[in-house]
């Protein structure tokens, strides 16, 4: 057997590296370009042969359906990736499996399960006596709120929707609103997607108006990527908005918040603070006194009001007559 020049062996692994998984696909003209841009001084006739002696070799698959021929590594080929996994890799993409699924895009997770199998055939292999093969039993995430079961989402609208937001690309969709019979057709530019709890929402403009909109994505009924190019507001960050109290589901308007905590209701707040310039302090009568700057939002009162009578709002005067209002009504109906 001939001995492959270093720079052939070279070439040929970076090829392999940038081959993708199938239903995806790569042409030749691509590749050629991506080795020129990675400095490999070759011709596209020679990444032509080299695929060729390549699909001998390894589970690579020509789809010769449609002009230009693209080439992919087959949907059931083992992982092509040297050195082996660590234990500590094993961990981590096990772990991204677990907790990331609803976040990725269908590309990237079709393009991470021979990763995620290779991870879980690792840690089986992995000796009972040792310890990381059980941290996967012994990590939890748990809702801070009464635990809801998530809503269905339509997994050909999940794909799209993700795949539109990685490309940055416009979608036409079908909105069902709460309530509604009918959906309604929006052009809409996806910029971010947020999981708040067990619901997935998408924040984008809708035609070409410059105000964002949160839209559920399990309401979204069916959704089309167009060829057009998304435009997003100049200086957009997504966690500016959500810093603002955006997903709290208000306008984000901050406020001084002044609140008195009885009865321990509040102690957690030493610990976990309402903002970064909370201030607490202790009253004579043992309450707890809060000043904190945070986003007036829905959120807010919800949370508020979750504490009971471990809480009263003295300050500002429009929360507290909101809170009382409320309280009167809740009153009225246990009456």
């Amino acid at each position: 057997m001939a001995q492959l020049h270093p720079d052939t062996l070279r070439r040929q692994w970076q090829m392999l590296r940038m081959i993708p998984r199938h239903p995806q696909k790569i042409t030749a003209k691509a590749l050629h370009e991506k080795l020129l841009a990675e400095q490999f001084d070759v011709t596209k006739r020679t990444v032509e042969r080299d695929l060729l002696a390549l699909s001998e070799m390894f589970a690579l698959v020509s789809d010769e359906r449609d002009k230009p021929y693209g080439w992919s590594w087959s949907k059931d080929a083992p992982v092509f990736n040297l050195p082996g996994l660590s234990h500590n890799e094993a961990l981590t993409l096990a772990m991204v499996e677990q907790h990331l699924n609803s976040l990725l895009p269908a590309s990237t997770l079709s393009q991470l399960q021979p990763y995620f199998k290779a991870a879980r055939q690792h840690l089986s292999g992995i000796p009972q006596n040792e310890r990381i093969r059980s941290w996967l039993s012994k990590v939890r995430t748990v809702p801070p709120s009464q635990p809801l079961l998530p809503p269905s989402i339509k997994p050909a609208v999940q794909h799209t929707v993700f795949e539109a937001l990685l490309a940055d690309r416009q979608l036409e969709i079908k909105y069902l609103k709460r309530g509604e019979d009918k959906a309604i057709e929006y052009r809409i530019h996806p910029l971010a997607a947020v999981q708040r709890g067990s619901i997935t929402y998408l924040y984008c403009r809708i035609s070409d108006y410059e105000d964002l909109r949160t839209l559920a994505l399990h309401r979204i009924q069916s959704a089309s990527m167009l060829e057009e190019a998304v435009k997003a507001p100049a200086g957009f960050s997504i966690d500016e908005a959500i810093n603002s109290g955006q997903f709290g589901f208000g306008e984000g308007k901050q406020i001084r918040l002044e609140a008195i905590f009885y009865n321990g209701a509040g102690d957690h707040l030493y610990e976990t603070a309402l903002g970064a310039d909370q201030s607490l302090a202790e009253t004579d009568g043992g309450s707890l006194k809060l000043t904190a700057t945070v986003a007036d939002t829905p959120q807010l009162a919800w949370w508020l009001l979750g504490l009971g009578d471990g809480v009263e709002v003295v300050k500002p005067a429009a929360l507290r007559k909101s809170i009382a209002e409320t309280i009167f009504r809740m009153q009225a109906k246990y009456q």
